[in-house]
């Protein structure tokens, strides 16, 4: 396994500031975090995992998740 040095973070630092870990996954489609200076779990991102097999209702969430994300200012205008 190959490894890129800006996707490590330490098991300490994701528990402490898991958005950090997340960011990581976001930029560079995965981190790595490393407990006891080994690799132990891999955080990926879904958006750029193309390779993980989702069912069709999780696929209709993560679509949902992003379109009130993208519209999630007119969705408050229309709460109103």
């Amino acid at each position: 396994m190959n490894i890129k040095s800006k996707t490590i973070i330490s098991m300490t630092e994701a528990n402490r500031n898991f958005s950090r870990a997340a960011r990581i996954a976001d930029a560079n489609g995965e981190a790595i975090i490393f407990r006891n200076n080994r690799p132990t779990y891999k955080l990926i991102s879904l958006d750029n995992e193309p390779d993980l097999e989702l069912t069709d209702e999780e696929k209709i969430n993560v679509i949902a998740m992003r379109i009130m994300a993208l519209y999630k200012p007119a969705f408050a205008e229309l709460a109103k």
